[in-house]
């Protein structure tokens, strides 16, 4: 004989403030859920009305949908957790529909913009009304009861033969919404909204479309996924070559949509706010994932200029888990299914973005070489540095240049930039810098006294000078209140492609806190052995210089110790900002060899114990010597710049006359 269980599990009202009375915080994403229910009842026509005025605030939406019997409102719309796909699966009765709807809990997130939701339907003619407010549902949460009673309302005001009508009232915010900014962002969360879909929704009596989304014009390369008939091109305007590719993921699935770039990623803002440089994952035509972008952490340029949407059905099957999440706006990432989706993504981006490279650069190319003199230039080259020369016509070709006086400047100062990377043999140190350091490291080699001296002359001259005067005042007793007053502002002492520092204030001011704390901590013999030391930006790098004072001699561990901390206390920071994997370099400039600079035993370790820590050390001799022995070759190259300011002269006419 078995005997009741003396345990037993009891659910509280209180569930409802996890699942769905406080999941959403604006006004599209709520009414995204209600326009879902409208779909999955077979409405043909969704009326969304907002009256902003103070003191009468509402939003009205009303369907034609099937409606509902007061059984089946207490069933199904009041039954938190309503099985729809068990209960009633689909394809629906009118129009053959996949419902949206699974777990049940859509309908509780009007309660996050508002207190009061008011609720009229019809079905078969039969009228049901009531009323459901925030603050009664709160109370019986309190008293720990399971059981809400909506207020019943007469139905002798329901002027429609079938359909809803939900009226959402007492807004917890100002409906500042305007209707053109709703109407956009709705039509961005919904593929099925349309006369193709018999499925056309309004705002205020303006009919939503494709157009309302407002980003297919934008769109420069377009990359499309099982779009054999051609539907996603031919809503952008004029997409540049465009690919269809292969969205099969094996076994798992198949995937529609399309992947684009912009031609500036500028464009990817809208008049509203919104961050138009995302992915978004739709599911059965409505949003499931804001932005499957996110997860590769991509930081680049080329991120940047994406945009798209994946039609990814196979994440939700009637016979499978469920696979989003309860806020419906995010999807399960431990989920085989979305890891097959991310590993598919992934490697059409890796492709993308090769494809991307390729195409700027040859319309970087093609413009530049429109104009005469760059092309007789560009025929000088020998194949290699054309290829360079490509590669930086691309990267040019990236910048939003609508000034014709700019476009001069840039495009001079990019040949000089070239000459100057080229007399150097080092070519492809100009070829592996960055979009973002690009117009910097271009206008690092025009920058001294008059541009059409050119190619390094003017720049070398000014270097010279200044090491010529250091060299004036070098004694020993001196040498090193000499380098600390000059080093941070002349960063190229230590690296010739270091010419001007940029980047963040906040950033060095966050830096220097760091650093004090590490300098309370030290010694008073370490203190003794520290000059200065400083963080600074420079061609895309983030550099650090300590300088030792001249008559210390420290040892490569005891160094290394010490950057340890410095660099660990710089990369947190540098972390924290968004800017992780970036490149950085500690200098050391000492006055005397390390202790193990010169072991017999094993001549190359200092540069192996530091090389780890992207550090390097050189004495302050070695520092004035190297970079005089540099610059005064440059000088010999004089002869260049007749040819070089010839052809920047010829730059300026051809911009003047297009």
């Amino acid at each position: 004989m078995t005997s009741e269980s003396p345990y037993r599990m009891t659910l509280s009202l209180n569930v409802l403030n996890h699942l769905g009375l406080n999941l959403y915080s604006n006004v599209p994403s709520v009414l995204s859920e209600v326009v879902a229910n409208a779909w999955d009842a077979d409405a043909e026509h969704v009326r969304i009305t907002i009256d902003p005025t103070t003191g009468r605030e509402r939003i009205v939406i009303q369907d034609d949908g099937c409606g509902m019997t007061r059984r089946e409102v207490n069933e199904r719309y009041l039954l938190v957790g309503y099985e729809r796909r068990e209960q009633n699966p689909g394809p629906t009765e009118r129009f053959g529909r996949s419902p949206m709807g699974r777990k049940g809990i859509g309908k509780l997130s009007l309660f996050s913009i508002a207190r009061t939701i008011e609720v009229r339907t019809v079905k078969e003619g039969e009228k049901s009304a009531f009323r459901m407010e925030l603050d009664e549902i709160r109370k019986k949460i309190g008293k720990r009861e399971a059981t809400y009673r909506p207020k019943e309302l007469p139905t002798d005001d329901i002027d429609f033969e079938t359909g809803t009508r939900i009226t959402i009232t007492e807004p917890k915010k100002r409906i500042h919404q305007a209707a053109g900014a709703l109407r956009k962002r709705l039509a961005r969360r919904f593929s099925i909204i349309g006369p193709d879909y018999h499925f056309t929704v309004f705002i205020d009596g303006e009919e939503i479309s494709h157009e309302d989304r407002d980003y297919y014009h934008k769109v420069q390369y377009l990359w499309t996924f099982g779009d054999e008939d051609g539907f996603y091109e031919s809503l952008c305007a004029n997409p540049k070559p465009t690919k269809n590719l292969s969205g099969l993921l094996g076994s798992v699935g198949e995937v529609r949509g399309w992947i684009g770039t912009v031609e500036e990623s500028g464009k990817l803002k809208d008049e509203h706010g919104d961050n138009l440089n995302r992915i978004v994952v739709l599911v059965r035509g409505k949003v499931a994932q804001e932005d499957i972008l996110e997860e590769f952490g991509e930081t680049g340029l080329f991120s940047r200029y994406l945009i798209g949407e994946i039609h990814a059905d196979f994440l939700d099957v009637d016979d499978k888990d469920d696979i989003a999440t309860s806020s419906r706006q995010r999807i399960n990432e431990d989920d085989p299914r979305y890891e097959a989706l991310k590993i598919f993504i992934g490697k059409i981006l890796k492709k993308i973005q090769s494809e991307w490279t390729r195409l700027r650069n040859e319309e970087g190319e093609e413009k530049a070489l429109e104009i005469p003199a760059i092309n007789e230039w560009f025929k000088e080259l020998d194949r290699d540095q054309q290829e360079n020369a490509k590669s930086l016509f691309g990267k040019i070709n990236s910048f939003t240049i609508e000034n014709p006086d700019d476009k001069k400047e840039l495009l001079k100062q990019a040949v000089i930039a070239f000459e100057g990377f080229r007399y150097k043999k080092n070519l492809d140190a100009l070829d592996a810098i960055s979009i973002e350091n690009l117009e910097e490291v271009i206008r690092m080699f025009s920058s001294l006294d008059d541009l059409e001296a050119t190619l390094y002359h003017q720049i070398t001259s000014g270097r010279i000078a200044v090491i010529r005067k250091l060299q004036e005042q070098v004694e020993k007793n001196v040498l090193e209140k000499v380098i600390q007053k000059n080093v941070f502002d002349h960063l190229w002492l230590l690296d010739p492609s270091w010419e001007r520092a940029t980047g963040s204030k906040y950033m060095e001011q966050q830096v220097r806190t760091e650093f004090g704390k590490i300098e309370a901590g030290l010694t008073e013999e370490e203190k003794k052995a520290r000059l200065d030391i400083k963080y600074r930006t420079a061609s895309g790098k983030h550099i650090i210089v300590e300088l030792k004072r001249a008559e210390r001699r420290i040892s490569v561990y005891e160094l290394g110790g010490q950057i340890r901390k410095y660099r660990n206390a710089t990369i947190k920071l540098l972390n924290a900002a968004g800017l992780r994997n970036q490149p950085f370099e500690f200098v050391c400039v000492v006055g005397k060899d390390l202790v193990e600079q010169n072991d017999p035993n094993n001549p190359n370790l200092v540069k192996e114990t530091l090389r780890p820590l992207d550090a390097r050390v050189i004495r302050y001799e070695e520092l004035l010597e190297n970079a005089y022995a540099l610059y005064n070759e440059f000088l010999k190259e004089n002869e260049k710049v007749g040819r070089i300011t010839r052809l920047l002269q010829a730059i300026d006419q051809a911009i003047d006359e297009s």
